[in-house]
């Protein structure tokens, strides 16, 4: 069976998730070839240059107007990405006449729209399989001719079903994460080897796929809360932000604390932390600690969500982002911080309240999409075979 995953780059979730799904198939399934591609990548590296671009300095500078975009292609088909993918989708044809694929996966809206109109025009028979990687539901990724939708949870169905995808195509099979989230670590082995106690509780800091200078600022926060906790942070590419933390760590060691000045605070007591750049084991460090403080991105929070990790949340971009912080909010997987000393104490109020620590992780436990590979891959291979049925006899792709 030849699998064709079809994503972009406005964001990391989409690539991250097609990684995982690549994997898992290749993994447990014999005699089958998968292909990733960069859908607007493809088609033009200029296109992809100025929608990535476009998108990363929207959300990061004007995430008000972001929102408002958002918001707006949510109330009805927006003419706007139709034209555009009108335009484009003939730009996908000699890809999918190479490839001559049995099944199109799509983990970004543009490539799900493009491919639909394609098959609308009875250029592709391939079954299309949606997999949506936010926690909330919208228009853009909803069209005719999608075969199965792929959704993070129950909660989406009907919203979906009223916005016009047919209920028996909605599936909350989940958002696929690589295997390695769902596999336990030596928890005292892992930290050690990081300079690190096994015995206090470990706070997971992670900046986001854009990098995020706020979390400076944070971080300044909750290294004055006066209880006995480190620190691992993730910074990601951005390496002015990496350089920062390390300036801004070694500053604070050479620094004597004061004198406490509430139950909660003390200004600038020692926080043992330890700065990571970019790593491919992020599952190894959401493992081992007790919460993590991040953007609520839908592929970080499916990550941290398969290791059971309460999240502290902060920087929501509207529309999707908001979406995902409410969902885990409302589910009692996460609580959301504020800036300033709203932050500190919140923290506070987690890492000394055990017992509240616990039932987060045990919400985050009991929503188990550890089967969302085989069932995605079920729901492949039935499509499949349905479309084979379907065909059989009229000729197309033999």
């Amino acid at each position: 069976m030849k699998i064709l995953i079809l994503t972009a780059a406005t964001g990391g979730g989409h690539l991250r998730a097609s990684s995982a799904l690549k994997s898992y198939i290749l993994e447990t399934q014999e005699d089958c070839e998968v292909e990733i591609v960069d859908t607007l990548k493809y088609i033009s590296p200029l296109l992809d240059k100025t929608v990535t671009e476009g998108y990363e300095a929207m959300a990061k500078r004007t995430p008000k107007l972001f929102g408002s975009l958002y918001k707006s292609t949510n109330r009805g088909k927006s003419k706007t990405t139709y034209f555009f993918c009108n335009i484009f989708r003939k730009y996908l044809m000699p890809l999918v006449e190479e490839f001559r694929p049995d099944a199109i996966i799509s983990t970004h809206p543009f490539a799900t729209e493009m491919i639909s109109l394609l098959k609308e025009d009875g250029k592709i028979t391939a079954p299309l399989i949606c997999v949506m990687t936010d926690y909330g539901p919208h228009r853009a990724w909803i069209h005719p001719y999608v075969d199965s939708y792929i959704v993070s949870n129950e909660g989406m169905v009907d919203t979906m079903a009223k916005m016009g995808a047919p209920r028996e195509k909605i599936h909350p099979y989940g958002i696929p994460v690589e295997e390695s989230f769902y596999e336990k670590m030596d928890r005292a082995e892992v930290l050690r080897q990081l300079g690190l106690s096994p015995d206090k509780p470990t706070v997971l800091i992670m900046a986001g796929s854009f990098g995020v200078s706020n979390i400076l600022r944070i971080y300044n926060n909750i290294i004055k809360v006066n209880l006995d906790f480190q620190i691992i942070v993730i910074t990601g590419k951005n390496e002015r932000l990496y350089e920062a933390f390390n300036k801004l760590i070694l500053r604070n060691s050479r620094q004597k604390p004061l004198r406490d000045v509430s139950v909660k605070l003390k200004p600038k007591p020692s926080k043992p932390t330890k700065v990571l750049f970019f790593t491919n084991e992020v599952h190894k460090y959401m493992q081992i600690s007790d919460l993590i403080i991040t953007k609520p991105g839908g592929l970080t929070v499916s990550e941290a969500l398969a290791c059971n990790l309460p999240m502290a949340i902060f920087d929501a971009i509207p529309g999707p982002e908001t979406e995902n912080a409410e969902f885990l909010i409302d589910n009692n997987m996460a609580v959301k911080i504020q800036k300033g000393s709203a932050c500190s104490e919140t923290i506070y109020d987690l890492l000394s309240n055990q017992e509240r620590l616990e039932e987060m992780r045990r919400s985050c436990s009991a929503f188990d999409k550890s089967s969302s590979g085989p069932k995605i891959v079920n729901e492949i291979q039935k499509l499949v075979k349905e479309t084979d049925e379907l065909l059989k006899g009229t000729g197309i792709y033999e």
